[in-house]
């Protein structure tokens, strides 16, 4: 008997026990779907936190040092700038201020810093421009909003060449920053972006102790922060313990790990749903032996081989799993969106895993299918026939 008559008897045996044949099928439907939606979850997860470090700034090292005693001064900074495999440096300062406009007051961060700070934090401006050098020479009392500081003073006006009062003194805005959103808790958008030179008059804080360093390469990134390292350890002999510095890259690698252990975790547990839907199909066999056992013994009775049986009922399984998986992936990808809808959440949806989850519920319907198909082969066609 060929495959092809197989797999029609197949469906015939399965629309005969519809309600059988669903409730079969729904273990791997369950398990297929959960694999997809949770393993989602868990790479869509990853990209967030990708995407939220990656606004931190692209090849990024940050620099801090503890004390007065180590401040970096511009001849220090000047130094770390000319290292080989540094692209660009961007001191700052920071603090909190009060800033005012009309009647309209609110609590804001402030940075004092220089250009650079625009390409290796990797901040973009919507409106008017960022600071230069020239505001910095000239210690000009003008400031860039964040695009949620602009919409707490100006409630959707244009901010650009107005004035605002930062702790009591006149400031100019010249620009509005694209919105970055939170990142690793932290947002981006409530901040008001100083120069240097008036920040610090402004903070009456000259010390910096806090630097950004933008690498040439992504690929050399270690290699630069041993580089740096070994300046600072130079600059500051015995004090190895009064400075950091921090490679975006290893954060990016540790977020990862966790991430990817996660997606693990959750593979894993909805995996093991689809191996109680192959439990339950491989019950359901031994039953559609018990109750066919007359029916094979009239087959073999007239000819058919023991490989004929076997393949009859190990393609019944076959068919039971793949339908449940294709059945599966479409639950999967439906109950997906209603989550990313209802809750806000990112998915990040991958065919590899979607078809890996497929090739995993048709090994069930193979590996648990086998034994009672093999059980249902090895009848002896005359105690079959007298089966009651």
């Amino acid at each position: 008997m060929g495959i092809l008559q197989c797999i029609k008897m197949a469906f015939r045996s399965i629309k005969s026990n519809k309600l059988r044949s669903c409730l079969t099928m729904l273990g791997i439907i369950i398990g297929v779907s959960s694999v997809i939606v949770l393993v989602s979850m868990a790479q869509g997860s990853t990209t967030n936190v990708t995407n939220q470090i990656n606004q931190l700034g692209t090849n990024l090292l940050t620099v801090n040092t503890f004390g007065t005693d180590l401040a970096l001064t511009q001849d220090k900074i000047d130094q770390l700038s000319k290292l080989n495999g540094v692209k660009a440096v961007a001191p700052v300062v920071s603090g909190r201020v009060t800033v005012k406009e009309d009647r309209t007051s609110s609590q804001q961060s402030v940075l004092a810093t220089t250009p650079d700070y625009s390409s290796v934090r990797n901040v973009n401006v919507s409106e008017g421009r960022f600071i230069t050098d020239l505001d910095i020479e000239y210690r000009q009392k003008i400031a860039v909003l964040g695009s949620d500081t602009a919409a707490t003073l100006f409630s959707g006006n244009d901010p650009v060449g107005q004035n605002i009062l930062v702790n009591g003194t006149s400031f100019k805005v010249v620009g509005v920053l694209a919105s970055k959103g939170s990142s690793l808790g932290s947002s981006g958008d409530d901040v008001v972006i100083v120069p240097l030179s008036t920040g610090e008059r402004l903070l009456k804080q000259t010390d910096i102790n806090q630097v950004y360093l933008q690498g040439k390469n992504e690929n050399q990134m270690d290699f630069v922060q041993a580089e740096v390292e070994a300046k600072l350890a130079s600059m500051f002999p015995n004090n190895t313990d009064s400075y950091t510095v921090s490679n975006q890259k290893d954060l990016m690698d540790t977020m990862s790990s966790v991430t990817e252990s996660m997606t693990l975790m959750l593979g894993g547990i909805a995996g093991i749903s689809l191996l109680v839907g192959g439990i339950g199909i491989m019950n359901i066999m031994l039953v559609s032996v018990s109750e066919r056992t007359k029916e094979i013994g009239i087959r073999k009775a007239i000819g058919a081989k023991r490989r004929d049986v076997l393949l009859q009922f190990l393609i019944e399984s076959t068919v039971l799993s793949s339908m449940g998986g294709i059945i599966g992936i479409i639950f999967g990808l439906c109950l997906g969106k209603i989550l990313s809808s209802a809750f806000n959440m990112t998915l990040s949806y991958s065919s590899s895993i979607m078809f890996m989850a497929f090739l995993f519920s048709l090994a069930v319907g193979v590996v648990f299918g086998v034994f009672p198909a093999n059980k249902a082969s090895k009848l002896n066609p005359i105690q079959a026939l007298r089966y009651e």
